[in-house]
């Protein structure tokens, strides 16, 4: 009897795609619960926000992140945790994207009660942007390449998020190249001469951070993906 060809001794076939994709990932009908709370927000975002211009400015990663995740949902649907934080990080911007990072009332809340010198709102913002990308790039990388869970990958994925941090900070100068003054409520570095520092090191905290509490409960969705 003629053996399989995969069970030739040495031999075995190359793992197809599927093989690589998370064993619990977001079903189709959260994926679409959560557009259209995007949807909901980023319309109540818009009507009448503080700025237009800055509306635009900070609700543009969004619009891009939904065109990204639809169009690769098919060939490439991320893990149900991975969908849950980019939809989280979506209405931080959309908040900040209504009043204005330096406006935004619970930060001014807090800084009345706590005596704070400035709105920290954009301050979470910023930490989301480590926390959230740390987790799409830690599913990236141990799906698409050799990396397993460790100390490599904490590393590349926290250079990474750091990476991704300051190419926004070029993006805010460049921005108030072109606008001049009025970049002011985009910038939102309200008079502090280490904004651009405290963003990019907010953005590595963030990506500490997801890494330490939230791998565990990544691998076990990733699955066989691992």
């Amino acid at each position: 009897m003629t053996p399989e060809p995969a069970a030739v001794a040495g031999m075995h076939t190359p793992p197809d795609s599927a093989a690589r994709r998370p064993a619990v990932s977001a079903s189709d009908r959260e994926c679409l619960l959560l557009l259209v709370l995007t949807a909901m927000a980023l319309l109540v975002s818009g009507i009448e926000p503080h700025d237009r211009g800055t509306w635009v400015l900070e609700t543009a990663p969004v619009f891009i992140a939904i065109a990204v995740l639809g169009g690769s949902r098919r060939r490439f649907p991320f893990t149900a945790l991975a969908y849950r934080l980019i939809f989280a990080h979506a209405l931080v911007l959309i908040v900040g994207a209504h009043y204005t990072y330096a406006e935004v009332p619970a930060g001014d809340w807090i800084r009345e009660t706590f005596g704070l010198a400035r709105n920290h709102y954009d301050r979470l913002g910023h930490f989301m942007q480590g926390f959230v990308p740390a987790i799409v790039a830690r599913e990236l990388l141990l799906r698409t390449a050799p990396l397993r869970p460790g100390k490599w990958l904490f590393t590349l994925v926290s250079a990474a998020c750091l990476a991704i941090s300051a190419c926004y900070e070029f993006l805010e100068w460049w921005a108030a190249l072109l606008l001049g003054g009025g970049a002011d409520a985009f910038l939102a570095t309200q008079g502090d001469v280490w904004d651009t520092q405290w963003d990019m090191f907010l953005a590595l905290c963030g990506a500490l951070t997801a890494q330490i509490t939230l791998a565990r409960a990544h691998d076990r969705e990733l699955g066989p993906a691992l």
